[in-house]
């Protein structure tokens, strides 16, 4: 359980929460080496907090934050599930660094694996404390007493959890031993539970980090350099600095202007003069020869295969591009803003203005998307400096040229492979090299000795950063397209091939799962029609998507997509349905369309009228398979995008003879 971090002194934060009852709850070791990593004095025993109110409603605390996964809701499951309340009772407060424990972030589809557990474990002592007070009002042996739906039963009496806990507070410190409710008896988690917010959402009244008003606040753009690298010689601001109402903040290359609404700050921005010194940089036709110069095609002795494969950046594209409100007043700096690392951007704001931690706080409200692209906090520094400056709350949302030009974008790689088979269709060895995509999903799932994977760190020539399942996709997409390859040189239907290479059920249970309910079939290709399959592990689940594709010169029609899907435990299946098909359309989209164009420092499609993305009409039937077990569950935020790509160029393939190894594809 992580730790909370409380710059509230203990009585006035027991005032501000009311009468109630507060649990401890011990931590993971990896929450503590977080805590050791921040250089924190701080105990082995880290504590969070379950908060059970006098009016019986319940208050969870994580530093996790909402960036549309629906995190909020499975959490409230879960304390409800252990705590036998309502879910209409759980409340979860997330991602403010002045309430809530201290979080590495929003990534990695950690929430469900790491935070769930941990909440339940709270709740789950906090049940048993209430059960210990009833026992000791009553006098009666605990054992007589259960915890039933906010209250505690016993033979006689009936306490609703809100009159045992008034003006009575209990600390108790548990352990990682405490008994968690089964699978099989699970009667909250595992249920189809809606978004528990969802009509502050539809209603237009929840509140994103963009639509954050504040008295006196003045709106702030910044004036960007020309392209990448550029630095600024000459500044002149007197025709800006003669408008009324607009401020300017000039700090090195750093130029903002704020003015009391956001037109009249844009139009002072193009006001200014200003020169620069650029310097020259490379473009896309030079890109893969930068991530890695290829080796001499040479000729192979049979039973031997190489293949060479290369994805180009993309951009996350997110709903809500970056924003943030920031308010520097009596010493303290209040930060709202959109992140899927509130301490991060935190730690950002303490180096950027030199504040202690305990004045800064920075609150994320539910967030529009971030696909692993929030994971910095550019918007809330830049807002932040200005306000700072000036001494008044300031707005600060980026457009989405912005969001296209100056945030961080997926890398570009290049991967090469080797592999040999023997006579039967066994792999003999396997070498696979990634330059600059990253090594997330680089190891080798199929069965062969002595694997050789590696990844190699380039200097890229654009910012990256962090994106859905990091590099899995595009390794998973090189491994399956070269298997597939391989079937096809041996003449092997290409999922008895991979089938014929595995050991590992998991993965064996979803490739036979999807096939059967796509109806799959060896099939002659090259007339237009094809079928592919793929299948991948991360982050402990597995995938397998099956795709049928019809091609009819260079038009591609993608007929039907089949995904089984295997996680662990299923918390919330339409919640888990929701994230398998989001998934997948967010994969098409870098298979299909999706690339960052550049020169010369500057990105060139930097709007969505040309930077492709899927659209409604893009989308074909999706049949989605969820496979349902105890073991805990993990991933389903990410895995189920690393397939779609290999499988619908295998489908291309098979449809066409035309191999595309090469994201996204080019079809003619």
């Amino acid at each position: 359980m992580t730790t909370r971090q409380v710059t509230l002194s203990r009585r006035s934060l027991l005032k501000a929460l009311g009468g109630g009852v507060i649990v401890f709850a011990t931590t993971p070791d990896v929450i503590a080496k977080a805590w050791a990593q921040r250089g924190q004095n701080i105990p082995q025993v880290i504590s969070a907090w379950v908060h059970v109110g006098a009016d019986g409603q319940v208050t969870v605390f994580t530093g996790k934050a909402e960036v549309g996964q629906n995190a909020r809701t499975s959490l409230t499951q879960g304390v409800a599930e252990e705590l036998r309340v309502p879910v209409k009772d759980v409340r979860v407060t997330m991602a403010d660094t002045d309430l809530v424990p201290y979080d590495m972030g929003t990534f990695g589809s950690r929430t469900t694996p790491t935070m769930l557990p941990q909440v339940r474990r709270a709740a789950a002592s906090a049940r048993e404390a209430l059960i210990d007070l009833a026992a000791d009002l009553w006098q009666i042996d605990r054992a007589k007493l259960v915890a039933v739906d906010g209250r505690i039963v016993g033979p006689k009496q009936t306490a609703r959890y809100g009159e045992l806990v008034k003006d009575k507070f209990l600390d108790k410190a548990i352990d990682e031993s405490i008994a968690l409710t089964a699978h099989k008896d699970w009667k909250v988690l595992g249920k189809p539970l809606h978004k528990v917010d969802g009509r502050e959402f539809v209603t237009g009244r929840h509140k994103y980090a963009s639509d954050i008003a504040l008295p006196g606040m003045v709106h702030a753009k910044i004036l960007r350099p020309p392209s990448y690298h550029a630095k600024l010689v000459t500044l002149d601001t007197k025709e800006v600095e003669a408008l009324g109402g607009v401020r300017v903040v000039h700090d090195g290359d750093f130029v903002a202007v704020a003015a009391p609404t956001v037109r009249e700050a844009e139009a002072a921005l193009i006001k200014i003069r200003a020169e620069w010194t650029e310097s020259s940089q490379p473009s896309n036709k030079e890109l893969f020869a930068l991530l890695k110069t290829s080796e001499p095609q040479t000729t192979l002795p049979a039973g031997q295969h190489r293949g060479r494969y290369t994805c180009e950046y993309i951009a996350h594209v997110p709903l809500e591009p970056r924003a943030a409100v920031a308010n520097w007043s009596d010493g303290k700096l209040t930060v709202y803003t959109g992140s899927q690392r509130p301490f991060g951007v935190k730690s950002e704001l303490v180096e950027a203005l030199g504040l202690p931690e305990s004045k800064v706080r920075v609150i994320v409200p539910d967030t529009g998307s971030g696909y692993g692209g929030k994971h910095t906090g550019e918007a809330a520094v830049e807002a932040a400096r200005v306000s700072f400056k000036l001494g008044v709350p300031v707005k600060l949302v980026w457009s989405r040229t912005e969001e296209f030009t100056w945030a961080y974008f997926r890398p570009a790689g290049v991967v090469e492979v080797q592999s040999s088979v023997d006579d039967q269709g066994k792999l003999q060895s396997w070498i696979f090299d990634n330059y600059n995509s990253g090594g997330a999903g680089i190891g080798m799932p199929y069965d062969v000795n002595d694997p050789h994977t590696e990844f190699h760190e380039v200097e890229s020539p654009l910012r990256q950063g962090s994106y859905r399942a990091l590099a899995a996709t595009f390794n998973n997409f090189a491994r399956e397209t070269h298997l597939d390859e391989v079937a096809c040189a041996l003449g092997m239907d290409t999922l008895q091939f991979r089938l014929h290479n595995l050991t590992n059920s998991r993965i064996q249970g979803v490739l036979t799962t999807a096939a059967q309910k796509f109806g799959w079939a060896p099939m002659e290709g090259g007339r237009g029609h094809g079928q592919g399959i793929a299948c991948g592990i991360e982050k402990n689940s597995v995938v397998a998507t099956a795709v049928e594709v019809f091609v009819n010169n260079g038009e591609l029609t993608i007929i039907r997509v089949v995904t089984a899907f295997e996680c662990g435990s299923i918390v919330n299946p339409e919640q888990l349905q929701n994230q398998v098909v989001g998934s997948l359309i967010m994969g098409l989209g870098g298979a299909l369309w999706e690339e960052v164009l550049f020169a010369d420092g500057k990105i060139k499609n930097a709007h969505l009228s040309r930077y492709r993305v899927p659209r409604f009409t893009d989308i074909p039937k999706i049949d989605c398979v969820l496979i349902d077990n105890a073991n805990p569950s993990a991933g389903a935020g990410e895995t189920p995008i690393i397939a779609i790509a290999p499988a619908l160029g295998n489908a291309i393939f098979h449809a066409t003879g035309k191999r595309l190894r090469d994201l996204p594809f080019k079809l003619s």
